[in-house]
């Protein structure tokens, strides 16, 4: 699949899209990435392309799969792209970081967090993204603030679900807090609901997939009148899409998560808040954004043949530019705004900013 370009007699500077559009990936966060990127190409166009070039995405399905990301990668790499983008699954991302690296091939990770981006300092990966040490603990301390010490995270085995356990546990240990995991590979949500009795735990984190099993053990919780007290989180945002809504009404209020957005869009933020908003037949989420946005870096580089650290352009979030930032090996902007966020009870369609950073 790819965005056809303008008629024009000059070749088109094609970009290799990543992005999760089957399952298991996260498809609705992959549909909302690649709104955002193919409305970003097509103000580029509109705006004469670079240097009269038209830009032209060419996008693979990575199904949140390392493999065929890595496969997809090489296929693209040797169709000459100037450039990968995309991605919104952190292991996935990384391995694609991985052998971009090592072909010399530039790739804007555009929505993964993860700090181990790669395991050696890169020059040609940058990411928009926050790292995930960096965000999470802006969860942290909303989780602080509104007094959790005892925190228990149900968790499928995943690099980035341990690395979210280990940065809320160093987060929470100096102020007396705690972290108790569930192994999901072991329990069923009902079995969930029996630990969750037992730890004393006032937050239970999911860090699962989505639509399940966070769905199921959710309505689990819920339904549980010995828990209803305990505050139900997804700090890696399934709250965000209208999936989640459409699968747990109610139920899926109250549930605090992480995204990537400032309290108030600027003027460029409101008019691509519209426009995704017709392009996707509903609110856009803050992925979108991320796509969008990427899309405004990448033409900048190309444009200018510049490097990440000589990008300076005004994003739908905020001035974006790219810097070293000690424990990670990217070129990272530092930071998108963060926000810890939920779904209204009263009202499930809209959203409360509960907590920023």
């Amino acid at each position: 699949m790819s965005t056809p370009p303008p008629t024009t007699s000059r070749p088109a500077v094609r970009i290799g899209v990543l992005v999760p559009l089957t399952r298991p990936g996260w498809v609705e966060a992959g549909q909302h990435l690649l709104a955002g990127l193919e409305l970003g190409v097509r103000e580029v166009n509109e705006g004469g392309g670079i240097d009269g070039r038209p830009l032209e995405l060419v996008v693979r399905d990575t199904a949140a799969d390392p493999k065929r990301a890595v496969a997809a990668v090489d296929e693209l790499a040797g169709q000459g792209v100037a450039a990968l983008v995309g991605e919104y699954h952190s292991v996935v991302a990384r391995a694609v970081a991985a052998r971009a690296d090592a072909l010399g091939v530039p790739f804007l990770c555009s929505s993964a967090v993860l700090d181990a981006l790669t395991d050696e300092p890169s020059e040609p990966v940058a990411r928009l993204a926050p790292a995930q040490s960096h965000g999470w603990r802006v969860y942290a301390e909303f989780l602080l603030g509104a007094g959790h010490r005892r925190v228990a995270v149900a968790a499928d085995p995943s690099v980035y679900w341990a690395s979210g356990t280990q940065i809320l546990r160093n987060c929470l240990a100096p102020h007396g807090g705690s972290v108790v995991e569930f192994d999901m590979r072991a329990l069923s949500p009902e079995a969930v609901c029996e630990e969750l009795v037992d730890s004393g735990a006032t937050a239970l984190l999911l860090l699962v997939g989505h639509p399940e099993p966070a769905v199921s053990i959710v309505r689990c919780v819920r339904r549980d009148p010995r828990l209803g007290e305990v505050l139900v989180g997804a700090p890696a945002g399934q709250p965000e899409f209208a999936e989640w809504g459409g699968l747990l009404g109610e139920d899926g209020a109250s549930v605090p998560f992480l995204r990537y957005l400032p309290e108030r869009l600027g003027e460029l933020g409101l008019r691509v808040e519209a426009a995704l908003r017709e392009r996707l037949g509903g609110a856009p989420s803050f992925v979108a954004f991320e796509g969008y946005d990427a899309v405004v870096v990448l033409a900048d580089v190309l444009r200018s043949a510049a490097s990440w650290p000589q990008v300076a352009v005004e994003g739908t979030r905020g001035a974006i530019s790219f810097s070293r930032v000690p424990g990670i090996g990217v070129w990272q902007w530092a930071w998108a705004p963060v926000q810890v966020v939920d779904r209204d009870p009263a009202e499930p369609g809209r959203f409360r900013v509960l907590h920023t950073g």
